[in-house]
């Protein structure tokens, strides 16, 4: 919904190309005034038939759910919103639209959904080729975006999608990270014992004890090691000071934590 309001609300509506099957719905829609929904579904519908036959059902089943959803709110946007939310303003309407799609994108992904299009040529040339998935799309969108000069023969317009390109990514990034984003906690304490039994217990996440040495103090003590969502942070600092106000806590972010209760490990 998020994705679909925006496109076409500050997008399409200000004849801005962006990337991905929707750019090139709209280029088909300002050339031949097809409906971008049915360019956008059966574009959709082809490629997923030769992902069916190259990469199988089970990487099929959640794109064919989400072009379906897109095609529906496509077509509902499109008809509830006939003028541009802001006119004479395309640069602010770039980031706006961006803005929209980054985050609806961005939670789309952060479920392992998808909305097809140009991820399915990525992961089917990836197959056969040693091509990352991110550089086959970004090569897509600079093609499809290129070529709305063929239409406008408006430089301007080639800049204005590169802007909502680099805005949308840069936003799908940040939602993608922002809820997938790990810390590693390091707690001294001598209540380590009680500690690490509340995290177990009401936080529901592994503690590891590794043992050290006050250098100053030249005293052995008991370190907890927690690997947990940002989100889940507060709920041990809490913890923590409710048990031991004079307790000392390092917090880190992580690039990636891999495993039970985190993400899958990739290969």
């Amino acid at each position: 919904m998020c994705y679909a309001f925006g496109w076409v609300a500050f997008l399409v509506s200000n004849e801005i190309v962006t990337g991905g099957v929707t750019g090139l719905s709209a280029l088909v829609f300002f050339g031949t005034k097809i409906p971008v929904a049915v360019t956008y579904f059966t574009i959709n519908a082809i490629l997923l038939i030769a992902a069916v036959k190259v990469l199988g059902w089970q990487y099929c089943i959640r794109s064919i759910f989400g072009v379906l959803m897109m095609t529906f709110l496509l077509s509902l946007a499109t008809i509830f919103i006939k003028e541009p939310l802001l006119e004479d303003e395309p640069f602010m309407a770039c980031i706006i639209g961006g803005i929209l799609s980054g985050v609806g994108i961005g939670i789309a992904f952060t479920r392992n959904g998808s909305t097809g299009g140009t991820d399915i040529v990525a992961a089917i040339v990836n197959k056969y080729k040693p091509i990352t998935l991110g550089r086959t799309i970004l090569y897509c969108d600079v093609c499809i975006i290129s070529s709305s000069f063929l239409i406008f023969h408006n430089p301007e317009k080639i800049l204005f999608g590169f802007v909502v390109l680099a805005v949308s990514t840069y936003t799908c990034d940040m939602i993608i990270n922002g809820i997938r984003q790990s810390i590693q906690l390091l707690i001294f304490s001598d209540k380590y014992e009680e500690i690490a039994d509340h995290i177990n217990r009401d936080v529901h996440r592994g503690v590891t004890i590794i043992d050290g040495m006050g250098w100053y103090s030249k005293q052995p003590k008991k370190v907890i090691v927690v690997l947990a969502k940002r989100s889940e942070s507060n709920s041990i600092f809490r913890l923590v000071k409710r048990i031991d106000s004079h307790a000392f806590i390092s917090q880190s972010n992580v690039i990636g934590v891999y495993g039970e209760g985190f993400d899958k490990i990739k290969t």
